[in-house]
């Protein structure tokens, strides 16, 4: 039986709050030799900006896991004070961001990734995140447990599309598609450990994201409506923008304490 999105779930379990920072693509759009989430932004790699926002939430998680590919040589230096209690390098990437993030959960769920920061529970949450969304702030990471903590299903962040969407063929437009309904999908997605996992073992390996997959299973997310500067650092010129929102937003921390 599908849950009643609007009703909440009520249960003695555990119900701690995990993050997950798949960090194991390639970045082949971004055009550079590096994988895109080691690149720098004001002289710190994409990742690390990630990681800091989820560090600054204003009640610690029971857990911080990051996952890489098992050969991966960048990390280490990017983030070399990724060492604290609750925080887990996980070596367990896949071909795909659907199979790192269910080899990350399945290790979660067997062992507690490794041990290091305590059991997870089927019913815990995991609030997945992409590390080329360095532009996450910690307040839409709170407004996203807020609105989800007691919801059946979970959800994720997303925005109202904002333009006119276009559907195209052989380079000329073959319909315009109506917008009112439509949202742009963002991270972090905010959904049940055992839950996700189980969508995900049964999804195809190619979805792009959780709610996809939960959404196959019959699940709907709850929609919590998020940033336009939550975006996913994808082609070369998105780098200049990142950093540029990036440097306003130390110039204007700088000017509120000084």
């Amino acid at each position: 039986m599908t849950p009643d999105p609007d009703k909440p779930l009520r249960e003695s379990s555990p119900r701690q709050l995990f993050a997950l920072i798949p960090c194991a693509g390639s970045g082949s759009r971004a055009g550079a030799a590096q994988p895109k989430q080691y690149q720098r932004l004001l002289g710190q790699a994409m990742v690390r900006h990630t990681i800091a926002a989820f560090r600054a939430l204003p009640s610690p998680l029971a857990g911080l896991w990051v996952v890489v590919s098992p050969d991966d040589t960048g990390f280490a230096g990017a983030c070399p004070d990724f060492n604290r209690a609750n925080e887990v390098l996980l070596r367990q990437g896949g071909a795909t961001r659907a199979s790192s993030v269910l080899n990350s959960l399945n290790a979660m769920l067997a062992d507690g990734g490794g041990g290091q920061s305590g059991a997870v529970h089927p019913l815990d949450w995991v609030l997945v995140h992409d590390a080329a969304r360095c532009l996450i702030e910690s307040a839409q990471i709170q407004a996203l447990i807020l609105a989800c903590r007691h919801d059946s299903v979970g959800g994720l962040l997303a925005q109202r599309l904002p333009d006119t969407l276009k559907c195209g063929g052989s380079g000329r437009v073959t319909a315009t598609l109506d917008r009112s309904d439509k949202w742009l999908a963002q991270t972090p997605q905010m959904f049940r450990a055992g839950a996700l996992a189980a969508a995900l073992q049964s999804a195809d390996q190619s979805v792009t994201d959780e709610s996809s997959a939960m959404e196959a299973m019959g699940f709907s997310p709850r929609l919590v409506p998020g940033s336009a500067q939550n975006f996913k650092v994808t082609y070369p010129e998105d780098f200049a923008m990142a950093e540029a929102i990036l440097a306003r937003r130390q110039r204007a921390t700088a000017g509120v304490f000084a």
